[in-house]
């Protein structure tokens, strides 16, 4: 399995967890847009690290990012695997004709 798989596997195992006793659960615990949130907070600081040009920052900001998305799926019960679904959906279409097929 890969590392982002790892990851997404331990994250539903956290969902069980005790909020006390592990970060992954203390922020599921607190509900989908807390998830959302903190996603969106990461997303922002891989931005900056982008604009800034740091390779390093940025690619422990984008770990972060990956981290957090995986957090804020599980917290609406999707999965990578649900993910990867739609990614294979979208393989060999453009993305100009592909945004055409989604609702305005």
């Amino acid at each position: 399995m890969s590392a982002i798989h790892n990851l997404a596997a331990t994250i539903a195992a956290r969902k069980t967890a005790d909020p006390d006793e592990s970060w992954t659960a203390k922020l599921l615990a607190k509900g989908p847009e807390k998830c959302a949130e903190k996603f969106g907070e990461e997303a922002v600081e891989a931005i900056i690290e982008a604009v800034k040009g740091d390779r390093a920052r940025l690619t422990a900001e984008a770990a972060d990012v990956i981290f957090h998305l995986l957090v804020m799926l599980a917290a609406r019960d999707l999965t990578l695997a649900d993910v990867e679904s739609e990614l294979d959906r979208r393989a060999g279409t453009s993305g100009i004709a592909e945004k055409a097929t989604r609702p305005s």
